[in-house]
């Protein structure tokens, strides 16, 4: 089962500019998101340099724990070598390996650290071949272990690093099933099968609860089983869950993952998907009833896009990209939520998502279509116009006035900027039969034959 892949040859299958449209892209843009990247990096550099996030209004910096993790640079890495900055790449890794340790007496989230930290340690791995870097990622997986250790091997939120102890046993589907990627990375790069077959159950477990009519809820009890509450969508909470169904899929080739996933999205375009009279959305309904619910729709629903394009269904795919872009320029950035059928905004923030470009890159890879280009210039120029200050970006408190607040979260490097430039590097760089990006936009290699 143990797999080592040279760094030459995964820097390959990463960069080889092999796609399904041989995309033209537009290096003019190409290069102003590599300034722009490097500009967000130096502002950390100067302020923030061994801690986690940038804090860019203050000039100072912001710790998720008592202790740093070097979220950013970690977050980072994988977008510079995407993007070729070879100094800033070295530099990065260097603090990485001087300096990060998980020998910390924390109890972290292990979704967060899981998508952010695991992911990235990986996709470092495999991009720069470094053994020290899946050192760190196999010791960050034997601390975060203990958090499946509930009587239904659905994960506690939060585990110790040091002790192992855990709490929240109120979870939610995204965060219970957002792992298999990583740790089924993991399991192939280590020979312990132990990391895939912890995720696997969790995912299994989590299905099995899910209602007559192929849904799931928004917060589940992982030691009693039962939904404390059955709201189902496609947004915070549940988002990723379906992500990694189809995802994991796509990277093991385990049958067992195409059925869940074949399942769930029947379901979904059959109670969630909505035909209004401002587009086409994906609402809510009760999970057990199929009731509709809120006509909400926000940023972090705007990844299902690309979901629908990895799973190939274009037309669907597309017409919610429409939807998706008409929320962008309801304000000329895109604001945190809305009310698809009244079109108002519900929340004015802005915090540097990705997910929206996210989307435009994938229907651009998969359609070649110059929609999307331009889709993402308009996103990328108004990222620029609103989010831009002298030390690097910042989240906006309201996309109605333009106030920016004093915040630049390590995804703002690993996701946002990546997929800016993926859109425009000519081929799109990545070679989707060979790499899935995790959730963080980290590229991962695809293991199934």
């Amino acid at each position: 089962m143990k797999k080592r892949l040279s760094a030459i040859l995964l820097i390959f299958l990463f960069a080889c500019n092999t796609t399904d449209t041989g995309t033209a892209g537009d290096r003019q843009y190409a290069g102003k998101v590599q300034a722009e990247f490097r500009h967000a990096w130096n502002g950390y550099k100067t302020y923030a340099w061994g801690h986690d996030d940038l804090k860019p209004l203050s000039q100072s910096f912001h710790d998720w724990y008592e202790e740093p993790l070097l979220m950013t640079p970690v977050d980072a890495f994988s977008t510079m070598k995407l993007m070729g900055l070879a100094a800033e790449a070295q530099e990065a890794k260097q603090l990485i390996l001087d300096s990060l340790s998980f020998d910390k007496d924390i109890s972290v989230q292990l979704f967060e650290i899981n998508i952010r930290q695991l992911g990235g340690l990986l996709s470092a791995y495999q991009l720069d071949g470094d053994e020290r870097f899946l050192a760190l990622a196999t010791d960050l997986g034997n601390r975060l272990l203990p958090a499946f250790d509930s009587p239904t091997g659905m994960p506690y939120r939060y585990v110790n690093l040091v002790t192992g102890a855990t709490r929240d046993s109120l979870n939610n589907p995204a965060e219970i099933g957002t792992l298999l990627l990583e740790w089924g990375t993991l399991s192939k790069h280590t020979g312990n099968p132990v990391y895939y077959e912890k995720a696997k159950n969790a995912l299994r477990v989590l299905y099995e609860k899910r209602s007559k009519i192929d849904l799931v809820g928004t917060i589940i009890n992982i030691e009693s089983g039962q939904w404390e509450r059955t709201e189902a969508h496609i947004g915070a909470r549940i988002d990723s869950y379906y992500e990694y169904l189809l995802k994991g899929w796509l990277m093991f080739g385990d049958p067992e993952l195409k059925e869940m996933w074949d399942t769930h999205i029947r379901a979904i375009n059959r109670y969630l998907a909505d035909e209004a009279e401002s587009g086409f959305w994906y609402g809510s309904a009760d999970m057990h009833s199929g009731e509709r619910g809120e006509t909400y729709f926000g940023a972090l629903e705007a990844f299902f896009p690309a979901v629908l394009a990895l799973g190939r269904d274009l037309d669907r795919a597309r017409k919610l990209q429409e939807s998706c872009y008409k929320m962008w320029m309801l304000a000329g950035i895109e604001p945190e939520g809305i009310d698809y059928s009244t079109m108002e905004i519900v929340y004015e923030g802005y915090v540097l998502r990705p997910e929206n470009i996210e989307s435009a890159y994938y229907l651009y890879h998969f359609t070649g279509d110059a929609r999307y280009l331009e889709m993402g210039k308009e996103y990328f120029d108004s990222l620029v116009r609103f989010c831009r200050n002298d030390v690097g970006y910042a989240h906006l408190q309201s996309v109605l006035t333009g106030e920016q607040r004093d915040a630049m979260q390590s995804f703002f490097l690993a996701e946002t900027m990546k997929y800016c430039y993926l859109i425009f590097a000519p081929g799109n760089t990545v070679d989707f039969g060979k790499t899935i990006f995790n959730t963080e936009a980290h590229p991962l290699k695809i293991w199934k034959e």
